[in-house]
């Protein structure tokens, strides 16, 4: 057994599937046990992974999720060289056999292609110090029936179905880049695992939903092969213990020898629910080929430490209370719930509905926020928002521009994530930043700086409300053709002082890797009586310029920051509902929806230039980023009808 200066301790680790069912265990465990380590869980967020099962670990600050797939060989490369990672823990995979047999191509794509993607993001950056693969007992092909020998590590690989043999084809490259590039590789190969938070189309989480809506629990063939389990949290402890003790360059079995058939798991999940088992059990056509038995030589890793801590009975009933208080976590899996569907049947996981409503009221997570700009509109709906969620929140009382009172504020709250909404837009327009030009600078510029200077200082990530009234239609980004201007698109707009100085802000805060830039563009919000609603502003005029523009609809999108807060998003972000909307299209929404004797007169910018001092921004912005993190989000045109119009329509 290795002893304590044995053992190794990544700095950062790279989980790849992490929002996966074994993956997310070990994930969760490894960020409450290690706060030293920094995790970046990067998944895809396929069918069968939801961000929900990583819930866990979002309060903590040392945790990081990426969006991504595996199969990308420039998003790998970057996280491995911008994060630092010295340790990748590889999980990444499919893994229902049933769905191998009909869409084979898409578990050598991810099985294989991601695998060998990973690989050589290790061989070109040269700072991996421990490569962890997971792969499965199902390599070794199947185990006679009579023996007591389980397979050792160094049985020959004989996979008998496609998802076996590309996760032995996986195995190879780890083995040859070891072997050719000396790369610090390390192998598990695991038995079966079963527990909270696994999707459905697995044998246990499947028995248990059909026998809570009383349906039979289809068996393959005649129910005598045989499977060993373990539950989910020995293995995440297994994989604790092969990241700090394993020897690179060796395999390890995470197994049991504890089996059970699969018609006796039936019969134990019967048994659970009160159900008779001869009338709720049936026999259905046989897979392709189904291996009768995997059975593991597990010395080699309980000579390292572990060992399993669950009994059968113990971990089955704690699974079956799990599912029976969760049973919408997955949302409609009826497909899941087929013998052996031929291809995958599930849709993509939509994990936004989740993270606009899985902070229930009451239900922080962990999550402390603090506020600054409690005066202004934004910073006061936040606080509402967060009152209303159940959110622990607080205002800053210090002054942007003085570090020592951010300082105190932060000792004070001790927040978990900072939101700036404070800054001068003006009043009571933007004309008042040109002629208070010092207070503006103080404010927008000064104010900003400091405050993501703090809060990097102490490893927080700061939420930063923008504007994205920084850019103009041009040659490029004419109106009305629906071509935004793009996140990493240089300012084009100059036209007012206050344009200048977010412009400015802009420039200098991607400097600091821990702020979350959002472009808010002529904010929208539900309360027409507010004025600086923009519709409030525009229909109490009476006249309007017909420009078709960006906007943010604030009932959409401040709950949307939160939750980016959450996923830990950094960089810049258009904040804006996808598309554009003309003035002429809100107020003829206004007449319809609020009042059908509303009239309006449109005037030509020339005109605006005799009632304003300075410019107007007028622009579509691309909020194709943001759609993509967030694919649920309205159109601005749906947006405004849903938020807006349709709550405060007159009957």
């Amino acid at each position: 057994m290795s002893s304590q200066r044995d053992l190794y301790e990544p700095k950062n680790i790279l989980i790849t599937g992490a929002a996966g069912f074994i993956a997310s265990h070990v994930t969760n465990r490894l960020i409450k046990n290690y706060p030293n380590y920094k995790i970046v869980a990067l998944d895809k967020i396929d069918y069968c992974s939801s961000l929900k099962n990583l819930s866990p670990s979002y309060q903590f600050s040392n945790f990081k999720f990426v969006k991504g797939d595996v199969c990308s060989y420039d998003l790998v490369n970057y996280i491995v060289v911008a994060e630092d990672i010295d340790t990748i823990m590889h999980f990444a995979a499919q893994t229902h056999v049933d769905n191998s047999f009909g869409n084979s191509f898409e578990f050598t794509n991810n099985n294989i292609y991601g695998t060998h993607v990973l690989l050589e993001a290790c061989k070109v950056t040269k700072q991996i110090r421990r490569f962890i693969h997971v792969s499965t007992d199902e390599v070794y092909g199947e185990t006679d029936l009579e023996t007591d020998i389980g397979n050792p590590e160094a049985s020959q690989l004989l996979p008998t179905n496609p998802y076996s043999a590309t996760k032995a084809g996986a195995e190879m490259l780890v083995m040859a880049y070891r072997r050719s590039y000396g790369l610090p590789t390390i192998t598990t190969r695991g038995n079966n695992v079963y527990g909270p938070n696994q999707f459905p189309e697995k044998l246990i989480p499947k028995f248990i939903l059909l026998a809570m809506k009383g349906e039979r629990l289809p068996i393959h063939g005649d129910g005598s092969n045989v499977r060993s389990y373990l539950y989910s949290e020995d293995v995440a402890e297994a994989f604790d213990v092969v990241l700090h003790k394993g020897v690179i360059g060796h395999v390890y079995n995470v197994g049991t020898k504890k089996e059970k058939r699969v018609l006796d798991v039936a019969k134990d999940v019967c048994g659970l629910f009160g159900l008779n088992s001869e009338e709720y059990i049936e026999f259905v056509q046989d897979r392709p080929f189904n291996d009768k038995r995997y059975f593991l030589d597990d010395q080699k890793l309980k000579r390292l430490g572990w060992e399993e801590r669950t009994p059968w009975e113990a971990g089955l009933k704690m699974t079956m209370e799990w599912y029976t208080k969760n049973s919408d976590w997955w949302g409609d899996v009826s497909a899941a719930l087929h013998p052996h569907p031929r291809v995958s049947m599930i849709g993509p996981s939509n994990d936004d509905g989740y993270f606009l409503q899985y902070t229930k009221r009451g239900e922080s997570n962990g999550m402390k926020i603090l506020i600054y700009g409690r005066t202004g509109w934004i910073g006061g709906l936040l606080g509402k928002l967060c009152k209303d969620d159940g959110i622990p929140f607080d205002y800053g009382r210090g002054r942007l521009e003085d570090r020592s009172s951010l300082i105190e504020d932060i000792r004070r709250v001790k927040p978990t994530h900072v939101f700036n909404a404070a800054g001068v837009i003006g009043r009571p327009n933007g004309d008042w930043c040109g002629t208070h030009r010092v207070e503006t600078i103080r404010a927008n510029v000064v104010g900003a700086l400091t405050l993501a200077d703090v809060c990097k200082n102490r490893g927080m990530l700061m939420i930063n409300f923008a504007t994205g009234c920084i850019f103009e239609h041009d040659a490029e980004h004419p109106q009305g053709l629906g071509t935004g201007f793009k996140v990493d698109y240089k300012p084009n707009f100059a036209g007012s002082f206050y344009s200048k100085t977010k412009a400015m802000v802009e420039e200098l805060l991607k400097e600091y890797d821990n702020v979350c830039n959002l472009r808010v563009r002529m904010p929208i919000s539900s309360n027409l009586d507010n004025l600086r609603n923009f519709i409030a502003k525009i229909t109490r005029n009476g006249k309007a310029v017909n420009i078709a523009s960006s906007m943010t609809v604030l009932d959409e999108l401040l709950p949307i920051s939160i939750e980016m807060a959450k996923r830990n998003c950094r960089g810049i972000w258009n904040f804006t509902n996808p598309g554009v909307i003309s003035h002429n299209e809100i107020l003829e929404m206004y007449r319809d929806y609020i009042d059908p004797e509303f009239k309006w007169a449109n005037f030509d910018l020339e005109e605006q230039s005799k009632l304003i001092a300075g410019q107007r921004s007028n622009s579509g912005m691309d909020a194709s980023k943001l759609e993509e993190e967030f694919p649920s989000l309205l159109s601005i045109k749906d947006s405004i009808k849903k938020f807006v119009f349709e709550p405060n329509k007159k009957t």
